[in-house]
């Protein structure tokens, strides 16, 4: 597959979701949900494992791209010696059908077009039985089953759906393409124009909601709508990505499922849907959550399906080649059977978030977080895989032991504040030696700064978070002295990796691009030790490295200055909405949080 990263799109319907090329192809789609197996598998292979191309059959002399404001509905420009044409592609909303719109639109001239369906159901694998059905087309493998219709003639040629037509200025010809179980009887045919304006007026509706009015409204409107989309809607789950296998590294074995959802996300989630005024999609996400942590704590998973499900084995698909060759390509996530220590801490700092904002109490929210601090209490001083969930030896991670702190701090602050029983003189005593500890066992007195684990000479951005989460005040010489250590020996080309490379903590081949979320994390820091110009302009300067319609992946190659890993990212569009939040708000009050223990971008009372 030779487009890079960063020139695709996301359309979805807040069941899936799928991407979309600069060139007008579909190269990935898993339905009906994210985690499904995918149909157009293109982006891992070729063409032969799935795709829908709809492009001029001339040489293009320029494209262009945008979204429809405050939608995810895309827009595609092509310009022809012939005249120039748009697709415009979307899912339209709806909780009863999946459906794949796109509407080819004359604007000048006459366009000669060409449509190629190409369906492969499990990631490429089954090519299905293709046939017709009145007016639609059919192609059928298993349980899976979708269906094209469109006013244009189409035919079979080896073993794919083509079709050649003509598209004049002011003509509008739409494509859709429905899925459904292949024992469900046909759903009926639906204005594929009426469709389309539904979905804007119900994507419109819902980005006027948002009540950020900062400097960089648009960008995080932007995000707001890719967490949105990212959203599965009958859980309130939302996944890290829509993809999987999108390497960290080029060419590498650094490629992830993160078609799930992660429990350390929580917090960034909440705190991004309820400064934007979101407070039904955080309702929904605090419920997902619950019923993700509720049984056992010791079975407290690091990241789940969208519904829930606990049971994620990893597997390889030694079909796929990989994108741009970077094998292998894996579904399913071994890391859900980790031991995280930090999950512990993000739930019980999201529900105290929870609280303070004013979100209608869940009542046995409560009694899951006594649960699960009975277990942190006996099982904190365990190395655990951490933060970036290592496939090597577990350690004494630095950010494991500071986010099990949170956990004890935040219960006792919601005990306090919110009059809810439990032993809080024990919890005060196990926070104190948490702290205690973090600070003699993690701190490199040479270094000036806190390290990745304890007695450990390599660093890690994740430390960048112990201002953010209260742990130590900005304006201790600790957290300044890491900071720097960071800025010195972390940054490439101004952006920040996860770890030093020299370690090999992870098991695997090292090298991999500047870690996107870890560099918000950097801006954030710079803005809490009194370095707000800096913050602003690596935040600005991050800012500029969304591709042309506002999105961003996990990882950026400084070197081929491209993108790397899962795309988007949701954790990287979190962390952007959270900068921008922080840098809107006073100085002093962002300080003043920090001092008290609290995440200093959360907006609290918002209801």
């Amino acid at each position: 597959m030779s487009l890079r990263i960063e020139d695709y799109a996301l359309i979805g319907d807040c069941h899936t979701a799928a991407l979309v090329g600069r060139d007008g192809s579909v190269d990935w789609l898993c339905l009906p949900r994210f985690d499904s197996g995918a149909c157009f598998a293109a982006l891992l292979g070729d063409s032969d494992h799935g795709r829908w191309s709809i492009a001029p059959a001339a040489k293009i002399v320029g494209t262009s791209r945008r979204y429809r404001d405050g939608t995810l509905i895309l827009e595609t420009d092509f310009q022809t010696d012939a005249g120039a044409v748009r697709i415009i592609d979307c899912m339209p909303l709806s909780d009863e059908r999946w459906d794949v719109l796109r509407v080819v639109q004359g604007l000048t001239g006459t366009v000669a077009m060409h449509m190629e369906l190409i369906v492969r159901f499990d990631y490429g694998s089954i090519v299905p039985w293709v046939r017709r059905s009145g007016d639609a087309l059919l192609a059928t493998a298993g349980p899976d089953r979708l269906e094209l219709r469109t006013q244009i003639p189409v035919h079979g040629e080896n073993m794919k759906t083509v079709a050649d037509f003509e598209v004049r200025a002011g003509e509008r010809i739409p494509f859709t393409l429905n899925y459904r179980p292949s024992y469900e009887a046909s759903q009926p045919a639906l204005d594929p124009m009426r469709l389309l304006d539904h979905t804007e007026r119900k994507w419109k509706k819902w980005s006027a909601r948002c009540r950020y009015s900062g400097p960089w409204r648009d960008a995080v409107v932007r995000s707001l709508i890719t967490l949105k989309a990212l959203t599965f809607a009958p859980t309130g789950g939302m996944v890290a990505a829509p993809t999987t296998s999108l390497p960290e590294q080029r060419g590498g074995v650094r490629n992830w499922d993160y078609r799930y959802c992660w429990l350390r996300d929580a917090t960034f989630t909440l705190n991004a849907l309820l400064l934007a005024g979101y407070d039904a999609e955080a309702v929904a996400w605090r419920e997902w959550l619950l019923r993700a942590a509720a049984g056992r704590p010791q079975d407290l998973q690091t990241l789940y399906s969208v519904t829930g499900e606990r049971r994620l084995d990893e597997y390889q698909l030694d079909w796929l080649p990989g994108y741009a060759g970077a094998t292998p390509v894996r579904v399913g996530n071994a890391a859900s059977t980790q031991f995280q220590l930090d999950v512990y801490g993000e739930v019980m700092d999201t529900l105290h978030l929870a609280r303070k904002a004013g979100l209608e109490p869940e009542a046995a929210a409560w009694s899951i977080q006594v649960e699960l601090l009975n277990f942190l209490e006996t099982h904190w001083r365990q190395p655990d895989e951490g933060i970036w969930e290592v496939r090597g030896r577990r350690q004494h991670f630095t950010h494991s032991k500071v986010m099990a702190w949170v956990a004890f701090d935040r219960a006792i602050k919601d005990a306090e504040s919110f009059s809810l029983e439990g032993p809080v003189t024990r919890w005060r005593e196990v926070r104190d030696s948490i702290h205690a500890e973090v600070c003699a066992r993690a701190f490199d007195r040479k270094l000036n700064s806190f390290v990745q684990s304890y007695d450990s000479p390599y660093l890690d951005a994740s430390a960048l978070l112990i201002p953010q989460v209260g742990f130590l005040p900005p304006a201790d010489p600790r957290v300044r002295g890491t900071v720097e250590a960071i800025e010195r020996d972390l940054v490439v080309d101004g952006l920040v990796l996860r770890y030093s490379t020299a370690t090999d903590v992870d098991a695997l081949p090292a090298g991999e691009g500047t870690f996107l979320p870890c560099s918000f994390w950097l801006a954030d820091a710079l803005i809490l030790v009194g370095r707000r110009d800096e913050g602003k302009a690596l935040f600005e300067r991050l800012l500029a490295l969304s591709n042309d319609v506002g999105l961003l992946a996990e990882e950026y190659d400084a070197h081929e200055r491209s993108m790397l890993g899962n795309f988007p990212q949701a954790l990287t569009h979190m962390a952007l909405i959270n900068t921008a939040r922080l840098l809107s708000i006073p100085e002093q009050e962002a300080e003043r949080a920090s001092e008290r223990g609290e995440r200093p971008a959360v907006a609290t009372e918002s209801r």
